[in-house]
């Protein structure tokens, strides 16, 4: 079993940071099967990038990111700020004063063996002790929102055929007193 730390990102970590982002959004846009997607691709990036600053511009009030590690590689990432536009644009601006939890990502190598789940059970603590009783979380990936339903049941907005036929975006409220 491998030895995670879950930690706060520092500035030497940004270059390694990017290069992960990268790793996993193609992984992911491959494994999907729109790999092909080459803007779309670049763009997700380009916003992971833009969070990842605005924490370091902010020293974590903007956006607040954790990464996990096993020795010196950062293997998982997980972050909150405020509800993107879609999630405001798509729930009528019900969640718009929410937080939102995105960038839960992990290496490819190191999926599917509890990454994810160390990196939100570390989330629900950091929230729930800065007094954040609720956030909101979406998905346009069909892998990962079968997780999401695991871990939170039906999304409370399903956006049918959102990003094409057979790729729908869906959004979930979820209460951290109900996951810590």
């Amino acid at each position: 079993m491998i030895n995670v730390v879950i930690r706060r990102p520092s500035i030497e970590d940004i270059k390694q940071l990017n290069e992960f982002f990268r790793i996993v959004i193609i992984d992911t846009f491959n494994k999907e099967g729109i790999g092909e997607k080459s803007d779309d691709i670049n763009d997700e990036i380009k916003v992971k990038k833009k969070y990842l600053e605005s924490d370091f511009e902010s020293n974590g009030e903007k956006r607040y990111f954790l990464i996990a590690l096993d020795g010196d590689k950062i293997i998982g990432s997980i972050e909150y700020g405020p509800a993107s536009d879609l999630i405001s644009d798509c729930t009528n601006n019900t969640f718009k004063e929410l937080i939102e939890i995105g960038t839960v990502f992990v290496l490819p190598d190191y999926q599917r063996i509890g990454v994810g789940n160390l990196l939100l059970n570390k989330m629900y603590f950091t929230l729930q002790n800065k007094g954040i009783e609720e956030f909101c979380l979406d998905s346009g990936y069909i892998s990962a929102q079968k997780i999401w339903k695991k871990k939170f049941g039906e999304p409370d907005y399903l956006l049918k055929d959102y990003w094409d036929e057979g790729y729908d975006h869906m959004i979930w409220r979820v209460k951290v007193s109900e996951r810590v």
